[in-house]
């Protein structure tokens, strides 16, 4: 009981971890995100959702940067096309529930004061990050597999040697590996063979 209490407690806290990195990333996206957002609002006259996701585009390039290199460093990194081709996936299904709130609150009820637009874009961030969160350390962040220890080929012309009073090990150990019975009986049969074959080396001369 105590083992099992053991590693739910080791798996919470390696998830509060990695909740703790991916919130630190987010957060800085979000950063960047509202900022450039704002930006392209205050110094260009593009609506509020087209630079809404002009700011999404760039932020989803630094969020790439950090959830690779940082939050999911550990991660598999064989499959870097599979990898790249989900996140893109999953991220504009993000952008598309970030701005779908936004595009709702701005030409649905008419919410479009540069107060309102930054509010209801923080909240579709808040609604979209719970998404990208699940999506990313499921299926496109993967967890290397473990690997299972390789076995030892067995040899049926050599049988452990164990000092005695000990137990035998399953597999071969340090213990010296001699011929086994078998095998010195066969061994020795050819020899006798090998003896019985051979011409006299003295014997008359014609």
């Amino acid at each position: 009981m105590s083992e099992r209490g053991g590693a739910l407690r080791g798996q919470l806290q390696q998830l509060l971890r990695e909740v703790a990195k991916f919130g630190a990333v987010g957060g800085a996206g979000v950063i960047v995100n509202l900022a450039i957002f704002n930006l392209v609002r205050a110094t260009t006259e593009i609506p509020v959702v087209r630079a809404s996701l002009i700011a999404n585009a760039v932020a989803i390039i630094t969020n790439y940067l950090g959830y690779r290199y940082f939050t999911y460093r550990d991660r598999d990194k064989s499959g870097r096309t599979r990898e790249l081709s989900l996140f893109m996936v999953f991220s504009l299904v993000g952008m598309v529930i970030e701005n779908g709130i936004l595009y709702v609150a701005t030409y649905g009820f008419g919410w479009d004061s540069s107060l309102q637009s930054n509010l209801f874009k923080f909240l579709g961030i808040g609604i979209a990050t719970l998404f990208r969160f699940w999506s990313y350390r499921t299926w496109v962040f993967r967890t290397l597999p473990d690997r299972e220890p390789e076995p030892v080929p067995a040899n049926p012309a050599y049988r452990v040697v164990k000092p005695q009073g000990e137990a035998c090990p399953d597999a071969p150990s340090d213990h010296a590996l001699a011929p086994s019975l078998d095998e010195e009986l066969e061994l020795e049969t050819l020899e006798q063979e090998a003896r019985s074959a051979e011409p006299d080396a003295v014997g008359p001369r014609s």
